[in-house]
C-alpha cells in the first residue's frame, strides 16, 4: 500500500463537513473482474464483424469507453454501431463468466459495518451494469452508468461521497474534481505510480487491503 498524501487523511481535509458515511466504488476492474465477460463478447462481435480483435491488448486497458477502446479496430464510421451491438451481445457473454475481484466483498462490507451507503458510478452501459450487481447479489444503494472521468464527480457530489474508489487515472480525476478522498488499486490496467502521479491520496495493490485501510481512517460513521 502506497500513500501520496497519507493513508489517514481526513474528512474534514476532503470536504470539510460531517455527513453521513458515503463511499463511491469502480465496477469494472475494482469490484468485479471482467476480463472474461469482455472477451468473450468481444470474440462474438468480431466473429459477426469478421474482425480478429487484439483480444489481450484490448482487455489490458480495460477502463476506458468502449468506443475508444475499438478505435483503431475499425473505421469510425463503424464504431458507434459495433458499440451498439457489443453492448447487445453483451448480457449472452459477459455476466455469467464475471466474478467479484478479491476483497470486494469484505470491502463493501466493510463500509456497512461502518452504516455507510455504498454508490457505484460506473462507464459501463447501465443496463449490463445492472445485471452484473444482480447476478452477484451486490450489496448498493445507488449505481449509476455511463459517467467517466470528471464526469463522475456530478454522481458523488449529488450522492454526499466522501470517498471514492476506482482502479483507473481517470477514476482519480473523477474522485478530485468531486474533492472527495482518491482511493485507488492497481487491479486494473494502472500501475501504482501512475495512479500516485494522478493525484491519489492513496494507492492499494488491490481490494484485499481496502478493510484495513478504511477500519483506520477517521472518517464518519453511519
Amino acid at each position: 500500500m502506497t500513500s501520496r498524501r497519507g493513508s489517514t487523511v481526513s474528512l474534514g481535509v476532503v470536504r470539510g463537513r460531517a455527513e453521513q458515511l458515503v463511499v463511491g466504488f469502480d465496477l469494472d476492474m475494482t469490484l468485479i473482474d471482467t476480463v472474461p465477460g469482455f472477451a468473450a463478447t468481444l470474440i462474438a462481435l468480431g466473429e459477426e464483424l469478421e474482425v480478429d480483435f487484439p483480444i489481450d491488448d484490448i482487455i489490458a486497458n480495460l477502463g476506458p469507453p468502449l468506443e475508444s477502446l475499438l478505435a483503431g479496430q475499425l473505421p469510425q464510421a463503424q464504431l458507434k454501431a459495433a458499440g451498439d451491438r457489443f453492448r447487445a451481445l453483451y448480457p449472452t457473454y459477459a455476466i455469467e463468466p464475471v466474478r467479484y475481484l478479491a476483497g470486494a466483498q469484505d470491502a463493501l462490507a466493510a463500509v456497512r459495518r461502518r452504516n455507510g451507503r455504498i454508490v457505484v458510478v460506473t462507464g459501463k452501459f447501465p443496463q449490463n451494469a445492472q445485471l452484473h450487481v444482480d447476478h452477484l447479489h451486490m450489496d448498493i444503494d445507488v449505481l449509476e452508468g455511463w459517467v467517466w472521468g470528471a464526469g463522475k464527480a456530478e454522481v458523488l457530489r449529488r450522492e454526499g461521497a466522501q470517498v471514492y474508489v476506482g482502479d483507473h487515472v481517470h477514476d482519480v480525476e473523477g474522485a478530485l474534481a468531486a474533492e472527495v478522498l482518491s482511493v485507488s488499486v492497481t487491479t486494473g490496467g494502472c500501475t501504482s505510480t501512475q495512479l500516485a502521479a494522478a493525484g491519489s491520496h492513496v494507492v492499494l495493490n488491490s481490494l484485499e487491503e481496502f478493510s484495513s485501510w478504511f477500519d483506520a481512517w477517521p472518517g464518519p460513521t453511519g
